[in-house]
């Protein structure tokens, strides 16, 4: 008989991070890797794609927004259907759909096929990107548990590293069509890894069934070597199903108009750079040479996430967030005016490094400002306002570039800088908060903070 009721966070701290999370972790970062790798190959594909169709700057803006279009779709979609079906079957689906259309769009004929394909890759790639981030955190101790998170998210340098690698060996080769097909191997490989994904514990207990859930943290327990539950899971308050309204209702509403504000401007800063790097690379310094640039500057953002990794839980996401931002505008704004290579090389080293730092930094704050009712679909609306900027970003990026470098990058610049000003007057911070499982157990207070432990 279970000598009292214990808090689904409590028993998950009593299981400790051991051997469990750190499958999670790896299964979850493959994810995470191979979803970058395949926004970012049509970027290094594009080229080549310009040039084989004959595109000017508008039509290749479009074709890249073609995947950001159905990456918003995607992340609204998945979001709100993992809230109700539960993550791991979302974390299966997406995965498949992303293969499939993927390795399609290697074989588009024209450059309308090339859209539709890529937007049915986003469709699966929009909701990948935050069910992966809702189940990890969700297993997740509270102790260290922004470090993780910004590690998971230090995956995509990964994946960035392997897309430049990849478009290095086979675009002066093979082409753009090996290059968006190489990815299918990888997607391959992350699907068959997810069918070994159990489904949320927390998201179960959110649901009603608490002895499912004990079941599940017991299998983390027996993973880590701690000892099983012998309490009963206790409900939080509130319980039974929401709805995606919940996230702009009482507190939760300043949360995430919050987040959808800054989710909104870096994802237009973050790819109005990244859509149409390799391009401008590619005229400033050749073809061959643009690859060897840009496979150099994705390495600088392994640092950047390692230094925020670091920096969360002694500091804070809070002003790790809104500093990195700031240094990421001050270096978009210095490569807007450089004169010279060396200089140029360095503003977007720099640029690299705090960008992808301050993502790492907003993946760990956006999980924890909203309850397991609406986690998924948290993530997912915030995510699909950072789509909202990445189909902008392409199509101003080309108007911008046909007038000046200078003016698309200052552009990029002002949104990293109107970001990092959001954070810093309306933010809260969440470092050491313990999650909460219900919208009536959050109650309504958005980033409820407490003693770190």
């Amino acid at each position: 008989m279970p000598s009292r009721d214990v808090h689904i966070q409590e028993a998950i701290d009593r299981a400790g991070f051991g051997p469990f999370q750190r499958r999670l972790f790896l299964l979850c970062g493959m994810t995470w890797a191979a979803d970058a790798a395949e926004i970012l190959l049509l970027s290094f594909a594009l080229p080549g794609v310009t040039r084989e169709f004959h595109l000017g700057p508008g039509a290749a803006g479009a074709v890249v927004t073609s995947t950001f279009a159905g990456m918003l779709v995607g992340a609204w979609f998945w979001g709100v259907t993992a809230d109700r079906v539960g993550r791991r079957l979302g974390f299966q689906l997406t995965i498949a759909i992303f293969a499939v259309f993927g390795l399609a769009s290697a074989f588009a004929p024209g450059p309308g096929w090339l859209a539709v394909l890529r937007a049915l890759t986003g469709f699966g790639l929009g909701g990948a990107l935050p069910l992966d981030f809702a189940l990890f955190t969700e297993y997740l101790p509270s102790r260290d548990r922004g470090r993780w998170l910004v590690l998971l998210e230090s995956w995509w340098a990964v994946g960035t590293v392997a897309a430049a690698g990849l478009a290095l060996l086979l675009m002066p080769t093979l082409g753009w069509r090996w290059l968006l097909a190489s990815s299918a191997a990888a997607a391959a490989l992350v699907l068959w890894a997810r069918l070994r994904v159990p489904e949320s514990a927390r998201y179960v207990l959110s649901r009603g069934d608490a002895e499912r859930a004990r079941e599940l943290v017991d299998r983390v327990a027996a993973a880590n070597g701690a000892p099983p539950v012998t309490q009963r899971l206790i409900l939080p308050p509130g319980e039974g199903p929401t709805t995606a309204a919940g996230l702009l209702r009482g507190g939760l509403r300043r949360t995430t108009v919050l987040l959808w504000l800054v989710w909104l401007l870096i994802g237009f800063g973050y790819y109005g750079v990244f859509s149409w790097l390799p391009q401008i690379f590619a005229q400033e310094y050749g073809f061959l040479r643009s690859y060897q640039y840009v496979f150099f500057l994705a390495l600088t953002q392994l640092p950047g996430y390692l230094s925020a990794a670091w920096l969360v839980e002694r500091w804070g996401r809070k002003p790790v967030l809104a500093s990195y931002l700031a240094v990421a505008a001050a270096a978009t704004g210095i490569w807007a005016v450089a004169g010279s290579a060396p200089l140029v090389l360095t503003a977007a080293a720099l640029m690299n490094f705090f960008t992808l730092g301050a993502w790492a930094a907003l993946y760990a704050y956006t999980p924890e400002s909203y309850p397991t009712q609406l986690r998924a679909s948290g993530m997912g609306a915030a995510s699909g306002f950072a789509r909202i900027g990445a189909v902008a970003a392409p199509l101003a990026g080309g108007a911008l570039l046909a007038a000046s470098l200078p003016a698309a990058l200052s552009a990029f610049a002002a949104a990293f800088l109107l970001a990092a000003l959001v954070v810093i007057g309306y933010a809260t911070e969440t470092r050491g908060a313990r999650l909460d499982d219900t919208v009536a157990e959050h109650g309504g207070s958005p980033g409820r903070a407490v003693a770190a432990r």
